[in-house]
């Protein structure tokens, strides 16, 4: 299931390393109207700037698409609220958190399995004990939902 997760996490921040990919792809990579309804349903999200996206970002969503069926309902349910969260981060905000994943991916497997298991035991906190964690250090807020 967490390697589901990261899967997610790192298909959704692909996306932010292009802003657009308006011309034509030879066909190679369907327009959102030539996508199943099956595909277009997993994608809704993305459906206003799908056919802005890069080939290998078309072919990434795809691949999520075609794996949907086979997740069970707390994995789709994941991947819907990262894409459609996802569809709503300005282009600043979507920089931040590939930033923040390149970061994360330079980590040695020490230092990640460190700060999954910090993250976890975040997760276990009232919701009021994480607003005042965020209010203390803004500048760890923003890494929500990354091991979720």
């Amino acid at each position: 299931m967490v390697r589901a997760s990261l899967a997610a996490i790192v298909l959704l921040i692909s996306l932010a390393s292009g802003l657009s990919y308006a011309e034509d792809n030879g066909g190679l990579y369907p327009t959102w109207a030539q996508l199943s309804d099956s595909q277009r349903q997993v994608l809704s999200p993305l459906g206003s700037e799908w056919d802005s996206l890069r080939p290998w970002q078309r072919e990434k969503m795809l691949d999520i698409a075609r794996d949907y069926p086979k997740m069970n309902a707390e994995q789709q349910s994941r991947v819907q609220k990262r894409l459609s969260d996802w569809s709503r981060m300005t282009p600043f905000e979507r920089e931040n958190a590939r930033k923040k994943y390149q970061q994360f991916q330079a980590l040695s497997p020490q230092k990640k399995e460190e700060l999954r298991k910090k993250w976890r035991e975040y997760q276990k906190l009232p919701e009021t004990q994480r607003q005042t964690l965020r209010h203390e250090h803004p500048e760890l807020s923003g890494a929500d939902d990354l091991e979720n």
